[in-house]
């Protein structure tokens, strides 16, 4: 019996507006799902936000994620069930990237514009919440 075969991985993950808010929670739970495989992530970008072709559970606009990585061939299985059973993920597509060389994947990597995109949209609505009372209260003000 040959032993196990890791094999390099392309995945599009598709998150609904409303779970990609909290972009940092979804890059979270990419990364639980990838860890439960046993899988090695090479690299991972936002890929954008766009609006649907048609409604996926209520949600008109979506936030693709591009994921690189590593992992055994007979962890895939749980790994596609995962994505399945995720409440967050709306559609995913995984392939194998024999077409492309672990420095190619490198290349893609933008983790850290990830990383820098979620600190900004964690802090946008705080600022909104802090705006809304001022707004509020100047309102009164002029009434």
């Amino acid at each position: 019996m040959p032993g196990k075969r890791i094999y390099q991985y392309e995945a599009m993950f598709l998150f609904g507006q409303s779970t990609a808010a909290d972009l940092a929670g979804c890059v979270a739970h990419l990364n639980e799902i990838l860890q439960r495989a046993s899988a090695e992530t090479i690299a991972m970008r936002k890929w954008d936000d766009r609006r649907l072709a048609y409604e996926i559970g209520g949600q008109k606009r979506g936030t693709y994620i591009l994921t690189y990585f590593k992992a055994p061939n007979e962890s895939m299985s749980g790994f596609e069930r995962d994505c399945n059973l995720s409440e967050k993920i709306l559609r995913h597509l995984v392939i194998r990237a024999d077409h492309m060389t672990v420095e190619q994947m490198q290349a893609a990597d933008g983790r850290r514009e990830l990383e820098l995109e979620a600190k900004m949209r964690a802090e946008k609505p705080q600022t909104a919440e802090t705006a809304e009372p001022v707004a509020a209260g100047s309102d009164a003000d002029q009434a």
